[in-house]
């Protein structure tokens, strides 16, 4: 297969932007995600957003997607088919996935995020596909059966989900995912639904909270983590992401040894993972999506599960080989696939991902 064409950063706009007076900010560079305008308007600055890429950095507002040429090659789509993608994101597999079913085929966009998901489209449909190719609907990707029937399609012949948070997501401070600068514990995909991190954090009892930390991010500090959550909050509400990371490192300590700053900021992160997958309940879409996949799939059709971590992981591989077992997939990936050395330098954010791939009986 060709090598598919890099998602073009620096040809996607919707309109022109009238000009307007950049942000001001301290010192001779932007600090804050909100001041990084050069990156936030990669056509008028694409030499600039050229340059941060090359350091192996995602410009702030942008995303780059992962095993793109990796997952056409498993997926193999082809003119004429039908082809999802159950968490749009950015875009960049969606592209590529619709290129390569045109002409005559048509693809299926799915994403939760009412923020990202209308931008996403326009910058999509800025590239002028057939407008009638593109199908774009907000909803979870546990809803692709519903989805699947309101657009009248008996079934895909290609599927992928990417289950990893997108960098938009990621480093605006608004949404509260990241623990590097301060903003609200939110960390809702959708925040438009359900309750905000910072409200089950202060309701979760210390048990509850234990189990979230195992369960969702196999953290060992667990116990000392959730007691120490318990302690702070009796004396103020956490509700920042900064807030949330202090009460952390200081339950667990400075450590020794030459990685104990490596060690403690994964402790974090996977305690702000913990959390998100319990405000998302992403763990119970997946459960859906993978019990309502075969369904959606015609007979050949093959399915792509981008996941992040372990957690995720385990899920899919329990039941792409449940499906073996029982005949629902003719076959499925004998091996994980990961990113080469040269993508993770590239972006780091790469590094955990793992692809596995079943086809439809």
């Amino acid at each position: 297969m060709a090598d598919p064409v890099p998602f073009p950063y620096t040809h996607l706009v919707v309109n022109d932007i009238p000009h307007q007076r950049r942000v001001r900010y301290s010192g001779t560079h932007p600090r804050r995600f909100a001041e990084k305008y050069k990156e936030h308007d990669p056509v008028r600055y694409a030499e600039e957003v050229r340059k941060i890429m090359e350091r192996g950095k995602t410009p702030a507002g942008m995303h780059r997607s992962i095993l793109v040429r990796e997952v056409l090659e498993v997926l193999r789509p082809q003119p004429g088919e039908i082809a999802v993608d159950a968490t749009l994101g950015y875009g960049g597999h969606a592209q590529e996935l619709l290129r390569a079913v045109l002409p005559g085929g048509r693809l299926l966009a799915l994403d939760v995020d009412p923020l990202e998901l209308p931008r996403t489209e326009a910058r999509l449909r800025a590239l002028e596909f057939p407008p009638e190719a593109l199908l774009v609907r907000r909803s979870n990707f546990a809803g692709l059966a519903q989805a699947l029937a309101a657009e009248n399609l008996a079934g895909a012949d290609v599927i992928l989900a990417d289950l990893g948070l997108s960098s938009m997501q990621i480093d605006n401070p608004e949404r509260g995912f990241s623990f590097k600068v301060a903003g609200p514990l939110d960390l809702r995909l959708n925040p438009e639904r359900g309750r905000p991190g910072s409200a089950w954090l202060a309701t979760l009892d210390e048990a509850a909270l234990v189990r979230a930390l195992e369960d969702n991010a196999d953290e060992p500090h667990a116990r000392v983590i959730a007691a120490a959550v318990c302690e702070a909050r009796r004396n103020a509400p956490i509700n920042t992401t900064t807030e949330f990371a202090t009460v952390i490192r200081r339950a667990l300590g400075p450590g020794s040894g030459p990685r104990a700053k490596e060690n403690l900021d994964l402790s974090i992160r996977r305690s702000f993972q913990a959390l998100r997958i319990l405000v998302n309940d992403e763990f119970g879409a997946l459960d859906a999506f993978l019990r309502l996949l075969p369904g959606c799939l015609r007979p050949g059709g093959r399915v792509a599960i981008l996941s992040f971590h372990s957690g995720e992981d385990r899920r899919v591989k329990k039941a792409f080989q449940t499906g073996e077992r029982d005949g629902t997939y003719a076959q499925v990936a004998p091996e994980l696939i990961r990113p080469g050395p040269e993508e993770t330098r590239a972006n780091p954010r790469a590094s955990s991902a793992k692809l596995r791939w079943a086809v439809r009986a």
